[in-house]
């Protein structure tokens, strides 16, 4: 049985504490290693390694710092294969699924450090007495704090702007499923102290966000952890950029191509098990086409995506107790079980594609984060309908919208949400700027705006002459 170790300045350690977690397989329910629950003193270390290393990686030149990150890169996207599988068995995503969000994450980790070479660490603003320098700083040490969902992605776009910006890095990822962070860190090739790994929950994490040589805590997960993580960092008057929990809308108009966005819709809705961040997790569809369009996401969920052969487990039985209480609330209050709704007999915490009807906004499906791979839909009178029971929600991570009408697309550009796509799901360009809105989060990303939270500006304004 393999027990994991933390990474503290370039060597790996037992944790401080004798306490371990068991890492389950999803799909056997098996153990499959331990890894250290976490304490103050494994925090305490590790940050200590990350002050230590910052100033003289911070000295390095940037395109120094830049070659470094991406030979790192390149060595993930040369185990890809191996890490999507550490993925599935920690936490249930298939391998075919996995390896191409790995191999997009290390993309993506070497075009965002590649952006530090174009990113104005220095501006010059002249004036009639002398200039003024806008000079940007890193920050220190940095924690980024990852979801169990996406594992290997999620940390790959957090880390690089903060490193290529010189800050180093504390990662602290989910208990739930730490083997991929710690085979990435085994992958690096970065000076010793410059990213350090600290396993555990949160007798790990609360010391982590509350730690005083921490400037910026990067967190994905939950809302009520990100409120936690959140009043931590505050508290010390540190930066937190907070990606947490959405109940993301999906509205579909009449006049779509009714099959074609069925089955968008199952995708949004059933992919990774129904457990990303931006799963469509509210459904609105014009009555014009609801019968039909229900008919064919039904289809979709029956033909497209059995639970062993396509889609993965649920990470574990309280994930997959969540599913089963959302699906009961419902029923009981009336809504109608199209697809799906029961547990799979065998072992594994597998949970099928189901479909809701006759959803109102009482239900906890519609109002809880589920995920889960369920599709809860509710028919609405006409698009204004949707748009406006879409809006209506604490949470703004992302939405979608179907619609061939131009004035129907212009309305839906304002809808509160971090993310809005537009007949697709998860598309967008690589230069995106976008920060949750509501209970869904806090801190813009993205393109600059990712440089400009890792750094901290100063002006100095320098005069014509002394005296």
């Amino acid at each position: 049985m393999r027990i994991a170790q933390n990474l503290i300045g370039g060597h790996w350690r037992a944790g401080a504490d004798d306490t371990l977690l068991d890492v389950v397989d999803p799909a056997t329910e098996e153990v499959i290693a331990r890894a250290p629950a976490g304490s103050p003193d494994d925090v305490d270390r590790a940050v200590e390694a990350a002050a230590v290393a910052q100033p003289a990686w911070a000295a390095l030149p940037v395109a120094e710092r830049v070659a470094r990150i991406g030979t790192w890169a390149d060595a993930i996207a040369a185990h890809a294969g191996e890490l999507a599988d550490i993925e599935r068995r920690e936490m249930g995503k298939p391998v075919s699924l996995g390896r191409p969000y790995i191999e997009g994450g290390a993309a993506g980790l070497k075009h965002t450090a590649e952006r530090a070479l174009r990113y104005p660490f220095e501006a010059v603003l002249p004036h009639s007495d002398g200039e003024a320098r806008i000079v940007r700083h890193p920050l220190g040490a940095t924690a980024v704090i990852t979801p169990w969902n996406f594992p290997g992605n999620v940390l790959l776009g957090a880390i690089g702007p903060l490193l290529a910006a010189g800050n180093t890095v504390v990662i602290k990822p989910s208990e739930r499923s730490p083997l991929s962070a710690v085979r990435l860190c085994e992958l690096l090739t970065l000076p010793p102290g410059v990213v350090n790994l600290v396993l555990g929950d949160a007798r790990a994490g609360a010391p982590l966000v509350q730690h005083d040589k921490i400037r910026l805590v990067h967190f994905t997960g939950s809302v009520a952890a990100g409120r936690s993580v959140g009043a931590g960092a505050g508290e010390r008057l540190h930066r937190a950029v907070l990606e947490l929990g959405g109940k993301d809308a999906v509205v579909v108009d009449a006049g779509v191509d009714v099959t074609a966005t069925a089955r968008a819709v199952a995708m949004g809705a059933f992919l990774n098990t129904g457990q990303i961040c931006t799963s469509m997790e509210r459904i609105y569809v014009h009555r014009d086409i609801a019968a039909e369009f229900i008919d064919a996401l039904v289809t979709e969920a029956e033909t497209s995506y059995a639970p062993r052969e396509v889609l993965g487990p649920l990470v574990d039985a309280r994930q997959r107790d969540i599913v089963r209480r959302h699906v009961a609330d419902a029923v009981e209050r009336g809504a109608r079980v199209r697809t799906g709704g029961e547990v799979p007999p065998g072992k594994g915490y597998y949970y099928p594609p189901t479909v809701l009807t006759d959803v109102d906004d009482s239900m906890l499906v519609m109002t809880e984060e589920t995920f889960g791979p369920i599709a809860p839909v509710v028919v609405v009178d006409d698009f204004a309908e949707g748009l406006s029971r879409a809006a209506d929600s604490p949470y703004g991570l992302a939405a979608t919208v179907y619609s061939d009408d131009a004035e129907h697309i212009e309305a839906a550009t304002r809808l509160p949400a971090g993310l809005v796509w537009i007949n697709q799901w998860r598309g967008g360009s690589a230069e995106m700027v976008w920060e949750p809105a509501g209970d869904s989060g806090v801190g813009a990303t993205g393109a600059d705006a990712a440089y400009d939270a890792a750094t901290r500006p100063s002006a100095v304004n320098i005069a014509g002459r002394s005296g």
